[in-house]
């Protein structure tokens, strides 16, 4: 039987950043009474009853933040658009507080990192109150070749709230099962391929994927910096696009980021009813079908939609050479992981025995037991055997993801057919959970975008026998602002979203 949340958190199933900022300024709210009411779901429905397990730690400040931010209201300062409202952070995500931050591997308990994260100062900046950190497959889902997504050595594995048997996809898997829940009003994922856009689709949310150097990779435990980025995971693009317009901002300490203040919005200023009216949208073609199938007659149904809300639907066979950049993004990232987790731990991490790649590969084989028990870290090795950042074969392929994923990529499709985005289903269902034979995707949209570094926004669709499965729009680089108002006036026109009712298995 599906649980039913306690009376007193009720208040805060599927409430959002605005309407909660209207019962705190109206005085019938406060920052840390809400605090409280999530910490009373988050101890009946994540550690109790269901057990879902997303949130990796809580933060022990957290009331004594809202008390200030409440303090502040009534002094008549509101420092932004998040004041008073409880954010979770993906546990790769830097801060010098009394939390951890892990990536999920117990190899970094009790390093503390010596400052916050950029984002974690723009988040408090703002007003957030930091109520913890969210689980995550471990080191971001880029240890092993046959992983189990949601699953760590420090937190365990995170369920589905949808379907508690069922998979929460990864990396970004306790932000993305969290919010679904209701646990917080937001969450902050990251990103290289599919982090955000798969977990976000699986767990019925809205999900940005940023275009890379809008938001600072400062302080993330990294995998890539041609494709890392952080970025929104929320119930409506409404609170996407507050959090977004939070995170976005150029930082000097992440030269990616140049461009980020100049480019970076008021994103709520493009949440428009009519912002299908006119686009043009190329369908994927390709992306339909085959293992796909009960979704692609989801995503057929809001095909039907965007075209009644005024949009121009161009179908594409396929994306132009999508299938280039197979091996090679591969290649780029064993590449980029190496050297940027030697730079993290020797910033983040400087009092940790671990100073390289190869030290936390030894550490894994040493503690086999707790942290190899159900797959193993042929990525990290393959990684770990790599040159550096000027060797000729990481130049070339690191040169070709970019040509063949952008100018000859999605950039050629967007121009020769006069595209404004393209669209596609966001991917797969939530699969079966299986720690023997691993994960079991199947087909999604997210490489393109993420080897180009252009912005993805998945946003709920429907549900193919109770799990959600998410409709995705992708542009060029810097259009978030167009993004955002196709995504809205779709989610608008649809309400596709339900919460979850914790049900055991699928139905």
């Amino acid at each position: 039987m599906a649980a039913s949340p306690p009376s007193h958190a009720n208040g805060i199933v599927e409430a959002g950043v605005r309407e909660l900022q209207a019962a705190m300024q109206a005085g019938d709210m406060s920052s840390r009474g809400l605090v409280r009411s999530y910490l009373a779901r988050i101890e009946a429905f994540d550690r109790s009853g269901p057990r879902v397990n997303s949130v990796i730690e809580l933060n022990p400040d957290a009331a004594a933040i809202a008390r200030e931010r409440d303090l502040e209201r009534r002094a008549g300062k509101v420092r932004g658009p998040l004041h008073g409202i409880p954010v979770l952070l993906k546990d790769n995500i830097a801060t010098a507080d009394r939390m951890q931050t892990t990536a999920g591997s117990i190899a970094l308990i009790d390093v503390k990192p010596p400052r916050d994260a950029f984002i974690v100062t723009r988040l408090r900046d703002a007003g957030a109150v930091i109520l913890g950190k969210t689980n995550l497959s471990e080191w971001a889902n880029f240890r092993s070749t046959r992983s189990t997504s949601g699953w760590s050595s420090r937190g365990g594995l995170t369920k589905n709230p949808y379907a508690l048997d069922r998979n929460t996809s990864g990396s970004s898997s306790g932000s993305a099962a969290a919010i679904a829940a209701s646990f917080a009003t937001v969450a902050v994922g990251t990103e290289t391929d599919g982090s955000i856009i798969s977990p976000s689709s699986i767990n019925g949310l809205v999900g940005v994927k940023p275009t890379l150097g809008l938001v600072s990779r400062d302080g993330i435990v990294p995998i890539a910096q041609s494709q890392d980025t952080a970025g929104p995971m929320a119930r409506t693009v409404t609170d996407a696009a507050v959090l977004l317009s939070v995170l976005a901002a150029s930082d000097p300490r992440d030269p990616a980021t140049a461009q980020a203040s100049a480019r970076a919005r008021d994103y709520t200023l493009f949440l428009q009813r009519d912002g299908l009216k006119g686009k043009r949208l190329g369908v994927v073609r390709s992306h339909f079908g085959g293992r796909n199938d009960l979704v692609s007659a989801v995503i057929e149904q809001s095909l039907q939609v965007l075209k009644a809300q005024g949009a121009i639907l161009v179908d594409l066979p396929e994306l132009p050479n999508e299938s280039k950049y197979e091996e090679t993004e591969l290649a780029v990232l064993y590449y980029e992981f190496k050297a940027g987790m030697a730079s993290y731990l020797a910033e983040f991490a400087p009092g940790s025995a671990l100073k390289s790649l190869d030290d936390i590969i030894a550490f894994n084989e040493r503690n086999r037991e707790r942290v190899l028990p159900f797959f193993g870290q042929e990525h990290m090795v393959k990684a770990a055997g790599k040159g550096d950042l000027k060797t000729q074969e990481y130049l070339d392929a690191l040169a070709s993801n970019h040509r063949y994923s952008r100018e000859e990529g999605i950039d050629k499709a967007l121009q020769e057919n006069k595209l404004d985005a393209l669209v596609t289903p966001s991917g797969t269902p939530a699969w079966l959970t299986d720690f023997v034979r691993g994960d079991n995707s199947g087909d999604s949209f997210t490489s393109p975008a993420a080897v180009a570094g252009y912005p993805h926004v998945t946003v709920p669709a429907g549900f193919v026998t109770g799990l959600p499965c998410g409709i995705s729009f992708v542009g060029g680089a810097w259009s978030e602002p167009q993004l955002f108002a196709m995504a809205y006036a779709f989610e608008q026109a649809t309400k596709a979203r339900r919460a979850p009712a914790f049900a055991k298995t699928a139905k």
